[in-house]
């Protein structure tokens, strides 16, 4: 995922990422450090897995930050509750009735970052949420995935 493309993320998503910031630099980064000290003072780093492991975490942890920081500072903070319409955008809460399956669905649509399925959230640069944009109430929409084609219909559309 390339955080430079990632502008508009909902408001629940920028405070959720602001949390994870801070935890990363307040209290991760801060072990990591000690955990770098502990594993020097083993002796010889040349042959050290613990001093290794421990500037590799390093590397993930600061390429998070500075992933986080970039997203935070060029976002578009868009607040769904201060949109409507019938029309799928951005922020939108849809129900869709998936015909393979015979059930409702509903997600919100959100960013590539605050994307998790199992609490609603689809990406809105995955397949179906890219099916989706711009679609209306009781729109059949053919979406085709990696894993086949999908048909659902969009029951309801929602900014909540």
């Amino acid at each position: 995922m390339d955080a430079t493309k990632v502008k508009a993320i909902t408001k629940q998503g920028y405070e959720q990422l602001t949390k994870e910031l801070k935890r990363l630099k307040e209290v991760e980064r801060p072990k990591n450090i000690q955990a770098i000290a502990e594993a020097r003072a083993h002796g010889d780093l040349s042959e050290n897995a613990e001093y290794d492991a421990a500037k590799e975490d390093q590397w993930k942890l600061n390429t998070r930050i500075a992933q986080l920081e970039t997203v935070l500072s060029t976002a578009e903070v868009v607040d769904p509750a201060r949109l409507s319409g019938d029309r799928v955008m951005f922020g939108a809460t849809v129900v869709l009735y998936d015909e393979d399956a015979d059930k409702e669905l509903t997600y919100q649509l959100v960013s590539e970052l605050e994307a998790d399925l199992k609490k609603g959230k689809l990406s809105i640069t995955s397949p179906l949420g890219r099916a989706l944009i711009g679609k209306y109430e009781g729109d059949d929409v053919v979406v085709k995935t990696p894993a086949g084609t999908r048909y659902v219909t969009v029951v309801s559309v929602e900014y909540k």
